[in-house]
């Protein structure tokens, strides 16, 4: 009866962002352990969805479920949130082993206050306190991947889609091949990096560049290679393994060597297309409502929860204030507690003035002011309806959808969540059929549940955490001849 231990730190860290993470971040979001924990993420699209069927599967295999906890992209954990979460898995792992091996469900582009490649940290610690035991992991397609990380591990495995449909598989990948360690095969691991930083826009899996990678790589795990894959790389993370890579595993050195090589020298053949230049806001807007009928989209890339953003920059709101188009319109959303309150304090349909934006600084802009009607407040709480984490719990906190004139709403939320998925719309009453124009701090999983819903999608860059101009950020473990645009 093998005997294993899991442990689970998902998070991307901007280190641009003007705020840090706290462990609240952590704790409001997904703090779990033990029986809980599979409980919780029982059949959902999730890493630890993916282990409950692993472990379903295989009912002679005992599972200790050590602390597992997310949070969404943001300002660098604080050592508090690093080091609390780090140490008790590191208690756990001593006082319950001897184990036959361990799993580590991480995101790979995770940075902290004084550690700027907090999941090496993470891996190297784990190793020195199981010695020889194996070892495997999960990461993210947005990893900043250390070459190191194939020496210290047994095996691993990373997301295959861009919007990341495939969470799950990918912790039943990684969780195989830790089978077949177990089981005595030796694996050999190797990562090979790209001197160069990219930008996420055209590296979807659906079609473009790097679709063209995953198809290479995926051609490449046949006989003794039993992964290889590409790594995107996370453009906001101020880290010396910032980048894409190549990986891969196999049953020699070898062969993992030269499939990582050849995943690598994909990417790198293809490096002008991953190129990206986006209009500013009012130029943007006039495409978006050029658009054919149908709903539009309109996305703020450079405040993205999804890369770090604040979900707070005031820039694309005020464009749509200035050009007061008229069109039934949703802006989604602003992570505004101390607004939320004073409209649950005024109660729906009250009317008010608000100021909206730039809480947390005043670097991306100065407020909106706006006189609105508060016409729904919510508890914030919605399962995920897919398919990107599809059947997840999701918490808000506290919400409420501001009305301006009578074309316009405003999401406004307690807690930072991507509004990434229809239940989060779902819950504020809006009318996706009747929306013509959706502003939203979104990027690439947007695509996932609405790109078939949308008769177009428009991106602009505006003031934020993840702006495009990289060489303008103060990088400081990154070479700038890294961020030069491609």
């Amino acid at each position: 009866m093998p005997k294993i231990a899991v442990a689970r730190l998902w998070f991307e860290g901007n280190s641009f962002s003007p705020t840090v993470t706290p462990p609240e971040a952590l704790r409001s979001r997904e703090w779990v352990m033990g029986a809980e924990a599979l409980a919780r993420y029982a059949g959902t699209g999730t890493e630890l969805g993916g282990l409950g069927r692993f472990l379903g599967e295989r009912p002679d295999w005992q599972a200790t479920i050590l602390r597992c906890t997310s949070a969404q992209p943001g300002g660098p954990l604080t050592r508090e949130a690093f080091g609390g979460w780090l140490e008790e898995v590191l208690e756990g792992l001593r006082a319950g082993g001897p184990w036959d091996g361990v799993y580590l469900s991480l995101h790979g582009a995770c940075v902290a206050e004084g550690e700027p490649a907090a999941d090496l940290a993470i891996v190297r610690q784990v190793r020195a306190a199981i010695g020889a035991t194996p070892l495997t992991a999960s990461f993210d397609f947005h990893g900043n991947m250390a070459p190191e990380l194939a020496t210290l591990l047994d095996g691993a495995s990373v997301y295959r889609t861009y919007p990341h449909l495939d969470m799950d598989a990918t912790a039943g990948r990684a969780l195989a091949l830790l089978e077949r360690r177990l089981s005595g095969q030796r694996i050999f691991g190797a990562i090979r990096k790209i001197p160069q930083v990219l930008h996420s826009f055209h590296m979807r899996s659906e079609a473009g560049p790097m679709a063209e990678v995953w198809a290479e790589a995926a051609a490449l795990q046949r006989a003794e290679v039993l992964e290889a894959a590409p790594f995107g790389g996370f453009s906001w993370g101020d880290t010396p393994h910032a980048g894409p890579s190549g990986m891969a595993w196999a049953t020699t050195p070898e062969a993992a060597a030269r499939a990582a090589e050849a995943v690598r020298d994909a990417i790198a053949a293809r490096l002008p297309r991953f190129g990206v230049t986006l209009p500013g806001p009012e130029a943007a807007l006039a495409t978006a409502l050029a658009a054919p009928p149908g709903l539009v989209a309109l996305l703020d890339p450079a405040d993205n929860p999804l890369s770090g953003g604040v979900a707070d920059s005031p820039g694309l709101l005020r464009a749509l204030m200035e050009a007061a188009p008229g069109v039934p319109t949703v802006f989604a959303f602003l992570h505004d507690p101390v607004t939320v309150a004073a409209a649950r304090a005024a109660g729906e349909g009250t009317a008010a003035d608000f100021a909206l934006g730039a809480r947390t600084t005043l670097d991306f802009g100065p407020p909106v002011a706006v006189s609105a009607t508060v016409e729904r407040l919510t508890e914030g709480r919605f399962t995920n309806a897919g398919p990107m984490e599809c059947g997840a719990p999701v918490d808000l906190g506290a919400t409420a959808v501001l009305r301006v004139g009578g074309w316009l709403r405003i999401i406004v939320t307690s807690r930072k969540e991507a509004a990434v998925d229809p239940g989060f719309f779902a819950l504020h009453g809006i009318d996706l059929d009747a929306t013509r124009l959706l502003a939203n701090k979104a990027k690439n999983h947007f695509r996932a549940a609405f790109a078939g819903r949308c008769a177009a999608i428009v991106e602009c860059d505006c003031p934020g955490p993840a702006a495009l101009d990289l060489a303008a950020l103060p990088f400081r473990h990154v070479p700038a001849a890294w961020l030069r645009p491609v």
